[in-house]
């Protein structure tokens, strides 16, 4: 195994054979990213890649999986086995042969775009003297998308609370049938929106 989950302290700069240096060439990165599991989308930060794996930070504890899969910004997906765990970072190792510069350049025929998680779970949306019980369907750190029965207006104004939220405002940017795509006024922080994804899908997990 290379540099995909070595250690801090490891040094890169030394003289190298070419064939061995090309062999563990990796690249550093501060990037946001999910790792999917069977128990649900988790936010991480990616620390450094090579041919055979990744170095992240993590927000909070991750479910006991022994596979995650790596999904970036461009869409692209990795299958993964998780090496190793320590305090908030996680090495993982690929099990299939990886284009390095096609993962760190995020090479896709699609647009990058914010990390979006297809988490539901119920929220309050007040608009007006309205209170509505929602679904929540996904949640970006932009805004979200939710499934109301109530008749909600384009540019409307609302309040979402619930579902590990704090009371956010934001407003109505869209509308198709029952589903409603809203924008918070305030961003989300990669790690408020780390954290509500890590409370709603593994409560039980410490901090």
């Amino acid at each position: 195994m290379d540099h995909a989950v070595f250690p801090r302290d490891v040094q890169t700069d030394h003289a190298e054979p070419a064939d061995q240096r090309n062999a563990r060439r990796y690249s550093l990165l501060i990037r946001p990213a999910k790792l999917l599991s069977p128990q649900g989308e988790f936010v991480c930060i990616l620390r450094a890649v090579s041919s055979t794996g990744v170095s992240a930070r993590l927000f909070d504890s991750l479910p006991a999986c022994a596979t995650y899969t790596l999904e970036l910004q461009s869409g692209q997906t990795y299958e993964m086995s998780r090496v190793w765990v320590r305090e908030q970072e996680a090495g993982f190792e690929f099990t299939s042969q990886v284009d390095v510069d096609r993962l760190v350049s995020e090479a896709s025929e699609f647009p990058k775009r914010g990390l979006r998680l297809a988490l539901q779970f119920p929220i309050t949306v007040t608009a007006g003297v309205t209170r509505s019980m929602v679904v929540v369907e996904n949640i970006s750190q932009q805004g979200a998308r939710f499934e109301c029965k109530d008749l909600l207006a384009l540019d409307q104004n609302v309040r979402l609370e619930g579902g590990g939220l704090r009371e956010t405002r934001a407003k109505v940017r869209w509308r198709r049938d029952t589903q409603y795509g809203v924008v918070f006024d305030d961003t989300l922080s990669l790690r408020d929106f780390a954290l509500v994804a890590a409370r709603l899908q593994a409560s039980g997990l410490p901090d």
